[in-house]
């Protein structure tokens, strides 16, 4: 029994410190927007730190398997929302007239497909050597295998991806 509540601990704060994390460079970004340089570094400083905190969390919880394991949780994680979550959220974001936040699930939305696509991709080519890269959209987090001309989803140049 001890153990369940321990991991169910590790889990809460987990997600505790990974929503930190984000809000965190958030506050950031609008730190450095405001022209306040040592509040923006800070926030910076205390996002990486709250991420340390979650991946030893996560890593003690016993959440990290095999790179194959974790390719399949992601594709699961990726499906569930692009066919399940994301709709949801698009039916009541419409039904109160929030057309802000009809638009941000409807790009994750479609992002998330596109992730499920390639994790499923990276476990059928698990043991290939050529190095891959891999183009973020920072608009709309859509990921592609090459630079487009501009985002299949959001529609920015091709130009402003970022490689990874």
């Amino acid at each position: 029994m001890e153990n369940e509540k321990t991991l169910k601990n590790l889990m809460d704060a987990f997600a505790g410190e990974s929503q930190a994390n984000r809000k965190y460079t958030a506050y950031a970004k609008k730190a450095e927007k405001d022209g306040k340089l040592n509040a923006a570094k800070l926030f910076r400083a205390a996002s990486d730190a709250e991420t340390l905190h979650a991946l030893k969390e996560f890593e003690v919880a016993g959440k990290i398997g095999t790179t194959a394991d974790n390719l399949k949780d992601a594709v699961a994680g990726e499906t569930y929302e692009f066919e399940s979550m994301y709709p949801e959220f698009i039916k009541d974001a419409e039904a109160e007239g929030n057309k802000a936040a009809v638009n941000i699930f409807t790009f994750a939305m479609k992002a998330e497909e596109v992730h499920a696509k390639l994790y499923k991709e990276a476990l059928e080519n698990l043991d290939e050597t050529e190095e891959a890269f891999y183009y973020l959209c920072p608009v709309c987090g859509n990921i592609e295998k090459s630079v487009p001309d501009k985002c299949s989803i959001c529609g920015v140049m091709g130009s402003k991806f970022i490689k990874y």
